[in-house]
């Protein structure tokens, strides 16, 4: 077999000839990407070739996947959804079209990973203009560190891309949805904490403290003589017997003054939250 880029080795006879996995990756990088293509023809032939091509062509995977400057667990993600978009191109490639790969690899592969952050590795709901401004200041960002030497204000980049400082900013916290910190991940700590551990638990006075603010809103609507037994029942400890001897009266009459300003105030409240 044989095309206008030379001559292609023939296919193996099944008596005596060298098998697919007795060629040499040196020979193979030595071919064009259109003979590698036309080997991908030959079954015995195809998986050597379709390697050969992934090696060559796997520096751009990883200029792709760097190009978004992630933390190493996400970059490593991206390289992989890089290696998927680096397969469709080669499976895809017409040498008949063209006889070198690396523009058709690069497009399939950036696409490739565009369309994951679009449709799979955003952890919260983004505006897609805020994901769209994201990806034009990084750009923007990176070319003015190499003019600059150094890194360019807010104000600076968002005057180059036309949009407010306060869109930027908008559009730098949606990174924070598609690379969320891990609570377990470890800090440069002798002691091995986590984020997680820095973490402050819930303070169980504060679900008190709102309780009696709503209170608060409604307590002079009572009579001052039900106040003053809800304050010595609930803040003096006092029982009910204790209550009618600091008052001169029966304790029953004080448990249904009681009753009277609790119910007055849990009615209130309930409005409120129907409110």
């Amino acid at each position: 077999m044989s095309t206008n880029q030379g001559t292609l080795p023939d296919r193996p006879e099944s008596t005596g000839a060298a098998s697919p996995a007795s060629i040499s990756g040196l020979d193979l990088q030595k071919l064009t990407d259109a003979q590698l293509a036309d080997l991908m023809r030959q079954p015995d032939y195809r998986d050597a070739a379709c390697e050969a091509l992934v090696i060559r062509y796997e520096s751009v995977v990883r200029s792709c996947a760097y190009h978004y400057h992630l933390p190493a667990q996400y970059t490593e993600e991206l390289i992989q959804v890089g290696y998927v978009g680096l397969l469709k191109a080669i499976n895809n490639f017409d040498p008949t079209l063209t006889d070198r790969l690396a523009a058709y690899a690069q497009a399939c592969v950036s696409g490739e990973i565009k369309r994951f952050f679009r449709d799979k590795r955003w952890q919260l709901r983004v505006r897609r203009a805020d994901k769209e401004l994201l990806l034009r200041a990084r750009k923007v960002r990176a070319e003015l560190v190499q003019q600059l030497g150094t890194t360019p204000p807010d104000d600076e980049v968002a005057r180059l891309l036309e949009v407010s400082v306060q869109e930027l900013e908008a559009a730098d916290l949606a990174a924070d949805a598609f690379a969320p910190a891990s609570l377990d991940a470890e800090l440069a700590s002798p002691d091995g904490l986590t984020l997680g551990d820095l973490l402050g638990s819930d303070d169980p006075e504060l679900e008190r403290t709102i309780d009696m603010e709503a209170v608060s809103v409604h307590w002079e609507e009572l009579p001052r003589r039900e106040q003053r037994i809800l304050t010595m029942r609930f803040y003096g400890n006092m029982t009910q017997a204790d209550i009618a001897a600091e008052l001169g009266c029966s304790q029953m009459h004080v448990s249904r003054l009681q009753a009277r300003a609790l119910r007055h105030l849990r009615r209130r409240l309930l409005a409120d939250d129907a409110g």
